[in-house]
């Protein structure tokens, strides 16, 4: 069943992460608890289906407050799958992107790409370092060797200040069909998403280790919750674009 195949990959994927990956994570948890303290944003970006794991972190109950999702539009699925990947390969548009939203310098910002190879995550990068924002790549190592596709030679892991791989194989997709030559099933959501819950509690932990008191929202569907939010979204509100 190949279903059953599917979930055996996963785990040993997550174990995987879980085995190499455990440094670059609490590396990553310790900046962006420091930026956090002194009243900073965690900023996410993403093309494609990456987006969506800047959507993972964001606003949800249980989930961090200062997250700053940059959910731009032309590099989404809805407004023409095939177009966002055209617009990813545009050479300098994530300054216009990145210019649409409030940054200040020692902000820390995740930039998640697979491939790591195409311009507009690579361009993200060197206009955050630009701006003296820190830089943390989630992208997989199976495409290091491989070529870039932005002028400067230049891949998103060589740009970051942390890389955190998550490890999956070159194509993404995990399940060998039988009698066909492609594969299917990706690993990149559920493995990104494992990888940014794992740093969003390590996060917590360490404010908690410089006696910051975590702010986090609770579920606007349990009694009290949505007005227990409001402070924080009163208090995030002229920051956070999308609250």
């Amino acid at each position: 069943m190949l279903g059953k195949r599917y979930i055996q990959l996963i785990r040993e994927q997550l174990r995987i992460v879980e085995e190499t990956q455990w440094e670059p994570i609490t590396q990553a948890a310790k900046i962006i608890a420091l930026s956090i303290k002194e009243g900073g944003l965690l900023h996410i970006f993403g093309c494609g289906h990456s987006h969506i794991l800047a959507e993972e972190v964001f606003y949800r109950a249980g989930g961090l407050v200062p997250i700053n999702p940059i959910l731009e539009t032309s590099v989404m699925l809805h407004e023409g799958a095939v177009k966002s990947s055209m617009v990813e390969r545009m050479q300098g548009y994530a300054s216009i992107i990145l210019n649409n939203y409030v940054t200040k310098p020692d902000e820390v910002i995740i930039i998640i790409s697979n491939s790591g190879i195409n311009p507009i995550p690579i361009e993200m990068a060197m206009e955050a370092i630009k701006k003296r924002l820190k830089v943390i790549a989630i992208t997989s190592s199976a495409y290091f060797q491989k070529p870039s596709r932005h002028p400067s030679g230049k891949k998103l892991y060589e740009l970051a200040d942390i890389v955190i791989d998550n490890k999956l194989p070159y194509g993404d997709a995990l399940i060998e069909i039988p009698k066909l030559e492609v594969k299917m099933a990706p690993g990149s959501t559920v493995v990104g998403a494992f990888i940014l819950n794992i740093l969003m509690t390590e996060v917590v932990e360490e404010l908690i280790r410089l006696n910051v008191n975590p702010p986090i929202f609770v579920s606007g569907n349990i009694e009290g919750g949505f007005e227990q939010n409001q402070k924080y979204i009163q208090q995030y509100r002229q920051r956070i674009k999308h609250l």
